[in-house]
């Protein structure tokens, strides 16, 4: 992994997701890689997506401990894009021109802006160009 990557909301979740172990596996070894590496980009959209889903479907697998040390040592390192105009700005392009549902032109925008080379998401279409930006399923 040379280049910047972000990660969907989803690969954070599968890394939690005790019901299916190989793509938890999978998506552990790519959020550690990507946060050793300090390649890994997310935006603040992904921090509250994951956590409101920790908190609400794993409230019994991720425990508060365990989910400050997470955001503390993993997310925030490498939450590199904030909310900004220019943010939405560029997701109403995406979302005008790309046919993605506002969520995923957000997380397109975002991972433009964050100098991203692929964006792990298992949502989008795995091969789909946006400029530079080419989206990678892991999990296939």
């Amino acid at each position: 992994m040379s280049d910047k990557c972000f990660l969907d909301t989803n690969i954070l979740i599968y890394s939690v997701d005790q019901a299916s172990p190989a793509k938890q596996i999978r998506a552990r070894r790519l959020v550690t890689d990507s946060a050793t590496s300090k390649r890994g980009v997310i935006s603040y959209q992904v921090v509250q997506e994951f956590v409101n889903v920790a908190l609400r479907k794993f409230q019994g697998i991720v425990l508060r401990p365990d989910l400050d040390s997470f955001l503390q040592g993993v997310l925030f390192p490498m939450m590199a894009v904030p909310s900004s105009p220019w943010l939405f700005l560029d997701a109403l392009r995406f979302y005008d021109a790309s046919s993605l549902s506002w969520y995923d032109a957000m997380i397109v925008a975002a991972a433009l802006q964050g100098n991203c080379k692929v964006l792990y998401s298992e949502d989008m279409q795995h091969g789909r160009r946006f400029g530079d930006l080419v989206v990678e399923n892991p999990f296939l």
